[in-house]
């Protein structure tokens, strides 16, 4: 038997429907105080027939100045203030004009209407029309400012993605510039087919990665994936002098981070570990998860920070900053990022991101 899930809506979603459900509460508990008010003070039941007139005058005329007030809501201050002024002075004497002549028919048959009994019910019906205009007023003003919020949480959400995409569009050009030049060299050597075995693997490689969005999130395990295609590449340049190891924990395959997040650190890697040393370098990625937090190695065996002060991350003005811009437009402040040389040689780069899979929201910016 399926069941289905009902989701409590806001209350204020449908605001014609919130209007009406306040309008009709707000009067319903009017007239129940005025009536419990009147058996409190030993007034018979015949007290109920006023009570009744004066809280479906004040229903009507509370519409009709709901009708001024959302025509007044959009003009200038000036004008919404004074005019509304106006329309509440109106139907404050409007309102105690029919509950003063109301209460002397019903309650004095015969007597003449006296200016006294208008006095009388003015404050309290002001006081209820004035209580009415001041709510509905902040109730409008409740509802733009949540609008407003709403607008500035979408602009947020689109100006992160779209800082996101622009921080993984500053990869693609780098990693295609190096590919190519390395295929070029080939092609003046003459290697034709390993510049044919290195343009397939670049396609291969390419069409994996497009697949995502640029600010789109994959799992840790799509990541592996993506750099031993990128690795690949790179070893048709460097063969055996790139050695490289994976060592991830099953338990943190399924996280998600941003997509091509770890290769910029690979290629890193390579430039500043296999590249200078003739005997070349290795390069280990590792990732475990520990409690509810995925940490993330990139760990070579190269110069360490003695080659690596001497220059930039990388020629084009990407790299180690490129992540950490990343890494903060998707999680904020909850994420770590430390870059340090290892006790026994070489380099290392730790993230450390919460863990997140397919069934969790992602972190705000």
């Amino acid at each position: 038997m399926a069941t289905i899930g009902l989701s409590a809506k806001p209350f204020f979603d449908d605001k014609n429907r919130a209007f009406w459900n306040l309008q009709t509460a707000g009067w319903a508990a009017y007239f129940l105080l005025r009536t419990l008010s009147g058996f409190a003070n030993g007034l018979t039941i015949s007290f109920l027939i006023p009570v009744a007139v004066s809280t479906a005058t004040g229903y009507s005329l509370t519409l009709v100045l709901a009708a001024v007030f959302r025509a007044l809501l959009n003009r200038a201050p000036i004008v919404t203030w004074s005019a509304s002024i106006a329309a509440l002075v109106v139907a404050a004497a409007t309102y105690s004009l029919i509950d003063a002549w109301i209460f002397n028919t019903i309650q004095r048959p015969g007597a003449i209407f006296e200016v006294r009994l208008l006095l009388g019910t003015v404050f309290l019906d002001a006081m209820v029309i004035i209580g009415w205009s001041a709510l509905y007023y902040a109730i409008n003003f409740y509802l733009v400012v949540e609008d407003q919020a709403d607008q500035l949480t979408r602009l947020e959400t689109q100006a992160s993605t779209a800082q996101l995409a622009m921080l993984r569009y500053q990869l693609n050009p780098h990693f295609l510039f190096n590919t190519l030049n390395s295929i070029s060299t080939l092609v003046l050597l003459k290697q034709t087919e390993r510049a044919n075995a290195m343009l397939s693997r670049l396609s291969s490689f390419l069409r994996y990665t497009l697949v995502n969005e640029p600010a789109a999130a994959v799992t840790l395990e799509q990541e592996i994936e993506t750099l031993k295609l990128y690795l690949e590449i790179e070893k048709m340049r460097f063969e055996d002098r790139l050695r490289t190891g994976f060592d991830c924990d099953p338990a943190a395959a399924k996280a998600l981070l941003p997509s091509l997040l770890l290769q910029p650190l690979v290629e890193n890697a390579i430039k500043y570990a296999v590249t200078p040393k003739e005997e070349g370098a290795d390069i280990a990625v590792t990732a475990r998860l520990v409690i509810d937090r995925v940490h993330i190695t990139v760990a070579d065996t190269g110069p360490g920070l003695n080659d690596r002060r001497k220059r930039p991350s990388y020629s084009t003005g990407v790299g180690l900053a490129n992540i950490r811009d990343r890494l903060a437009q998707a999680y904020g402040a909850d994420h770590r990022f430390e870059a340090k040389a290892r006790p026994g040689g070489g380099f290392a780069v730790t993230i450390e991101i919460p863990f997140q899979t397919g069934e969790q929201p992602k972190v705000a910016a």
